[in-house]
C-alpha cells in the first residue's frame, strides 16, 4: 500500500459508517453469489461475508472495536428484526393452535438435545469447565446465549463463536438431514431448524417458504427461552 493509499486508509477508516458499508457492500457480494449458486446451502452468504470480512480486518490492521463501531447498527436491527418474526406466525397461528402439543414436545426434546449433546461430545473429549458451559447454550439465539454463559462462569465471546458457527452449519446441513429422515413438512423442518440454527438457521428457512420461516422463528424464539431456563436447571443438578 503507497504512503497515500495508506493516509486516505487511515482517514477514512476513522469513519464510523465505513465498516457498516463494507458490510453491506460484503454481504450484498455474498448474496450474489449465493443467488447465482442457486441458492446452494453451502453457499451460504453469512459464512461468506465473516470469511472476507475476517480478511479485510486482519489485513487492514483493524481492531474488531474499531469495526463494531461503524457496524453496530446492523447489530441493533436485530431485535426490531427478531420481534418482525411475528408477523409472518400469525398468518400460521390456525395451524399452530393444533399442533401445539408436538411444538411443545420438539421443543422440549430439540433444547435438551441441544444441550446434552453438545456438552456430551466435549467433555468426552476433555474440554475444561468453562469451554462447556460456553459451549452449551450454542443453539440459543446470541444475545440469550451469551448472557446464560457469561452468568454461569462461561466465556460470552467464545459462545458467539459457537453460536454463529452452530446457525451457519445447521443452515448448510438441514436441507441434506431433513431430507434424509424424509420429513417433508414445511412447518416441521422450519421448526427443526429455528431450533437447531436460531437466526440463521431462520433466514435459510424463509428462503424455502413462508410456512417454514415462521415456525423457525418461532422454534427460534422457544428455544432460547427453553434455554435460559433449563440450562441453569442442569448445571445445578449437576453441580
Amino acid at each position: 500500500m503507497t504512503p497515500r493509499l495508506a493516509d486516505v486508509w487511515v482517514y477514512l477508516a476513522a469513519t464510523p459508517l465505513l465498516w457498516l458499508t463494507v458490510t453491506l457492500v460484503v454481504y450484498q457480494g455474498a448474496y450474489w453469489l449465493y443467488r447465482r449458486a442457486g441458492f446452494h446451502p453451502l453457499a451460504n452468504p453469512v459464512a461468506i461475508s465473516i470469511g472476507v470480512l475476517v480478511v479485510v480486518l486482519d489485513v487492514s490492521g483493524t481492531p474488531y472495536a474499531a469495526y463494531f463501531d461503524g457496524a453496530q447498527f446492523v447489530h441493533f436491527l436485530l431485535g426490531p428484526a427478531t420481534v418482525a418474526l411475528a408477523i409472518p406466525l400469525f398468518a400460521q397461528l390456525g395451524k399452530l393452535r393444533r399442533a401445539w402439543l408436538p411444538v411443545l414436545g420438539g421443543l422440549f426434546v430439540g433444547s435438551v438435545t441441544a444441550i446434552g449433546s453438545a456438552v456430551g461430545i466435549a467433555w468426552a473429549l476433555g474440554a475444561s469447565p468453562t469451554t462447556l458451559v460456553s459451549l452449551a447454550p450454542k443453539s440459543a439465539t446470541t444475545p440469550i446465549a451469551m448472557g446464560v454463559a457469561e452468568q454461569l462462569g462461561g466465556l460470552p465471546s467464545l459462545t458467539a463463536v459457537l453460536v454463529v458457527s452452530t446457525g451457519i452449519v445447521g443452515a448448510v446441513s438441514a436441507k441434506y438431514v431433513l431430507d434424509a429422515l424424509g420429513i417433508r413438512d414445511h412447518a416441521v423442518r422450519g421448526f427443526a431448524v429455528g431450533v437447531a440454527a436460531h437466526g440463521i438457521g431462520t433466514a435459510r428457512a424463509f428462503q424455502v417458504s413462508e410456512e417454514a420461516g415462521a415456525f423457525a422463528g418461532l422454534g427460534m424464539g422457544l428455544n432460547g427461552v427453553a434455554t435460559a431456563a433449563l440450562f441453569p436447571l442442569l448445571v445445578w443438578l449437576l453441580a
